[in-house]
């Protein structure tokens, strides 16, 4: 599992300090597109729902076993949540990083940290692609696609799935398995979120130079910046729940952004100092 979970995760646990423990999960949804959890403090948190890495959950039986928890995910502390971080099961790593989310959401409520988010604002707003030599963009980011295009940049998308790309996004291709041989010369890495989920993130950072734009963005990236900060990320792109049952019943009918911006929840970026 990605250190950088691991270090945002000892910094949460400081500093919530004792009152972590009288902290439990109040609700907790799997979404089509988002996961996320309402903690007993009344804050929430959203994480990207790893479809496709769930080939195996194609019936009853098969779905129950990587969900043997279903039915029992109220009322559970959240260090237990936490604790699944860093377990082999996607969907209790899923919810693990909501919850991850849903207490920087506290804490940033509470003034307790270095860096705040700014809201509403959009992380691709924030960047202008013409300023960059050489980009290299980690997942299919469509809006970050669409300007790059626009702009006539020279540009990588490293992808694990070719197929989320349309046809005029193609060309600038490469399979995800070769980061090493395009993030090196980046002047701009944009990376998906997802990469804290599957664990790619600090391997993606350590590739990267040391001046280079780094912008991480997404649901799952929607967590305190501290660590990501420390390690060349200059910039997170994320969202801030702002009213978690009528966002958790959004997504709980396979609502995505769309639906819920403006309304129970807000883009937000923090950049680095």
């Amino acid at each position: 599992m990605d250190e950088l979970l691991k270090k945002t995760v000892e910094i949460v646990l400081e500093k919530l300090d004792d009152e972590i423990d009288d902290i439990t999960v109040e609700r907790a949804v799997f979404g089509l597109f988002f996961s996320g959890v309402k903690l007993s403090t009344g804050h929430g948190g959203l994480c990207f729902t790893p479809v496709k890495e769930m080939p195996e959950a194609v019936c009853c039986p098969s779905s129950a076993a990587i969900m043997p928890l279903s039915g029992k995910l109220s009322g559970v502390p959240v260090k237990q949540y936490l604790d699944d971080i860093f377990c082999d099961n996607v969907l209790r790593r899923t919810l693990g990083i909501a919850a991850l989310n849903a207490l920087s959401n506290l804490i940033w409520e509470k003034g307790d940290c270095e860096y705040k988010p700014v809201m509403p604002r959009d992380a691709f707003d924030e960047i202008d692609v013409t300023k960059y030599e050489k980009t290299v963009v980690v997942g299919a980011l469509i809006p970050m696609l669409k300007k790059l295009i626009a702009a006539g940049s020279d540009f990588k998308i490293l992808e694990q799935d070719p197929r989320t790309l349309k046809e005029r996004e193609m060309p600038f291709y490469a399979p995800a398995e070769d980061a090493h041989k395009y993030v090196p010369d980046a002047d701009l890495l944009v990376i998906t979120g997802v990469t804290v989920l599957n664990g790619t993130l600090s391997h993606l950072l350590e590739l990267a130079k040391p001046d280079a734009e780094i912008l991480v963005t997404g649901p799952t990236a929607s967590m305190i910046p501290d660590a990501f900060f420390e390690n060349g990320v200059t910039m997170t792109g994320g969202i801030v729940v702002t009213k978690v049952d009528e966002l958790l019943d959004i997504i709980s009918e396979a609502g995505s952004g769309y639906h819920f911006f403006g309304q129970s929840a807000e883009r937000a970026v923090i950049r680095r100092d």
